[in-house]
């Protein structure tokens, strides 16, 4: 399996680390509908000229989504997406045998399908909620896994989410996650709290307020930001505009212990790891 080869150990390895730098994470989303980047890769040519240029700015990892989980996205369905995904990783791996490739899925097939197909972790957007079967194939797998918290579904998340308190209520919901899969043998978890996946935009911000409280929990937290609505409604943009909120976000969340920053622009995400980097080591 192309996920334990070691061409990937040390890279793996460097995630879960405390010593090594973080990393950062270029979305490569192969959807029509995606909120910002829907329908600009959609030929080989397209994909594998962004990934290209996310590699050759310093991206660490390739985060590949063929479905779209903005709010009030439309269901694709489990052969549409894994038709779509596999042969997006296929050419990937082909092009750029070296690069981590991380898998966004929420459906145990799929994931199946995608590490066989080249991809070394699964970036589940459910936390396991959305599909039963995804802890058992990740142990089956044993691949690093993306845990992240969600309320509802990408279809309902942003109608009427509540909380008592969203950064306690998403601890309690990683520890229990994390019960069941240390239960199930897998130890390589990475966190995700879900900016903008069934929060308002005051429930973004009190979470990012109280970020390092995940560090607690002793595995490497992944962030999210990206060109979201907790930027551009606060600030009244739209999501072309809101890469230098992303920046602002991004470097706050470093700053709070993050490892891994997942990202459309990874040139500015990388400048901000090197100058949040240089600052820590003063």
């Amino acid at each position: 399996m192309i996920a334990q080869d070691t061409v990937f150990y040390e890279k793996i390895e460097q995630i879960f680390s405390s010593d090594s730098a973080p990393l950062v994470m270029g979305i490569l989303n192969v959807t029509p509908d995606s909120f910002y980047d829907g329908g600009k890769y959609v030929t080989e040519i397209e994909w594998l000229q962004q990934a290209k240029q996310m590699i050759d700015e310093g991206a660490e990892l390739l985060d590949i989504g063929a479905y779209s989980t903005r709010p009030g996205a439309k269901d694709v369905s489990e052969n549409e997406e894994t038709e779509r995904l596999v042969k997006v990783i296929k050419s990937v791996r082909k092009q750029f045998p070296e690069i981590l490739i991380s898998a966004d899925t929420f459906r145990a097939s799929v994931a199946e399908k995608a590490v066989e197909s080249g991809a070394n972790l699964i970036n589940d957007i459910s936390g396991g909620t959305l599909d039963k079967d995804m802890f058992l194939t990740i142990a089956k797998l044993q691949v690093p896994y993306i845990l992240m918290h969600i309320q509802g579904t990408p279809q309902t998340m942003q109608q009427n989410p509540i909380y008592e308190d969203v950064t306690e209520d998403v601890f309690t919901f990683f520890g229990k996650k994390l019960k069941e899969l240390k239960e199930l043998g897998i130890s390589k978890v990475i966190l995700d709290p879900g900016f903008g996946f069934g929060k308002t935009l005051e429930h973004n911000y009190q979470l990012l307020k109280k970020l390092n409280k995940f560090n607690g929990l002793n595995l490497p937290v992944m962030v999210g930001f990206s060109r979201k609505s907790m930027i551009n409604k606060l600030l009244n943009i739209k999501p072309e505009n809101a890469l230098n909120g992303t920046t602002v976000l991004n470097t706050i969340a470093l700053q709070n212990g993050v490892k891994i920053i997942r990202v459309h622009d990874v040139k500015e995400a990388k400048e901000a790891v090197r100058i949040v980097e240089y600052l820590n080591k003063l």
